[in-house]
């Protein structure tokens, strides 16, 4: 018996590991698509000789997409990033490449595309990082209507940027800087994040739905940066740095190696990042979120 394929794009990062692993388990041949081969390469441990497959395939080569997708059953993609880099822009990552895919996809007969996006993305956001995944949402139904689009909030996990980040520069910092105190957030196991992905796979009677993933609790940043030094072990004063300064400072972070804070990416810390009212939850897939302190129980 011919077993199914599924093409993960981005499969080699912090999300599509655990997606991987979940996919191989269910007895997928799994094809971890991505810009080089050598971190999917370490992903082949999840599966049984020749299940976890990497491919060469960034989501801006046509032809080395055409590759990677064809004879797939699925296609998850999880490809996104933070700030523009050189030919690495919204437009060509979120935009572009999204629709490239779900126009492929469609074009190749894939039974389910899952398209994951953002929470907090829509076209009237002063963020253009926000704004570029609802412009990349819009194309992917466009080219694909019975794609699903998955919106997660802040995405927690061991080995993750949060609140990893924020431990660390507590350790670092006599006093801890916070941006947007006020800002709302949910924020999202990984684990959690895969688990859903992998039901909304083989799930009926989703076709061209919207999903909104948050965890159980609503927190402030203020809040997140407190709960981060706690777990760190190093409790710091909190100054609420006030948004002229932080838009300052951002202007000259954006520009060193790095580039640990944008001013892009400022604005968009200054948006609430929660599921809104009557949207598709994780909780539709018979899944309980985690919160923050039953998975991070140990300080990095």
């Amino acid at each position: 018996m011919t077993r199914r394929v599924a093409t993960v794009f981005g499969g080699s990062g912090f999300v599509g590991q655990p997606v991987v692993g979940r996919l191989a388990r269910a007895g997928y041949v799994v094809r971890v698509a991505g810009r080089g081969a050598t971190m999917a390469a370490q992903l082949r441990m999840l599966g049984d000789v020749g299940q976890v497959v990497p491919v060469v395939a960034s989501v801006t080569d046509e032809a080395a997409c055409v590759a990677a997708i064809e004879g797939s059953h699925l296609v998850i993609n999880l490809v996104g990033i933070l700030s523009p880099r050189g030919a690495a822009t919204f437009e060509a990552i979120h935009v572009e490449g999204a629709g490239r895919i779900a126009r492929l996809c469609a074009a190749s007969g894939v039974e389910r595309l899952i398209h994951v996006s953002a929470l907090g993305a829509r076209p009237d956001s002063p963020s253009a990082y926000a704004r570029s995944k609802a412009a990349g949402e819009a194309i992917v139904s466009q080219s694909m209507p019975e794609a699903v689009i998955v919106r997660p909030s802040l995405i927690f996990g061991q080995g993750g940027s949060f609140p990893n980040m924020f431990a660390r520069m507590a350790r670092l910092l006599p006093v801890m800087p916070v941006f947007a105190p006020d800002s709302r957030f949910q924020p999202v196991w990984v684990g959690d994040v895969a688990e859903g992905i992998f039901r909304l796979a083989g799930r009926d009677g989703v076709a061209g739905a919207i999903f909104e993933f948050g965890g159980p609790q609503v927190l402030t940043m203020r809040e997140i940066v407190a709960w981060a030094m706690r777990w760190g072990g190093h409790l710091r004063p909190l100054f609420a740095v006030p948004r002229w300064l932080a838009n300052l400072q951002a202007g000259v972070l954006e520009h060193l190696p790095g580039r640990m804070l944008t001013r892009d990416q400022l604005r968009l810390l200054y948006a609430d990042n929660v599921v809104a009212p009557g949207a598709r939850t994780i909780e539709m897939l018979g899944i309980t979120p985690a919160p923050l302190d039953l998975i991070l129980t140990e300080a990095p």
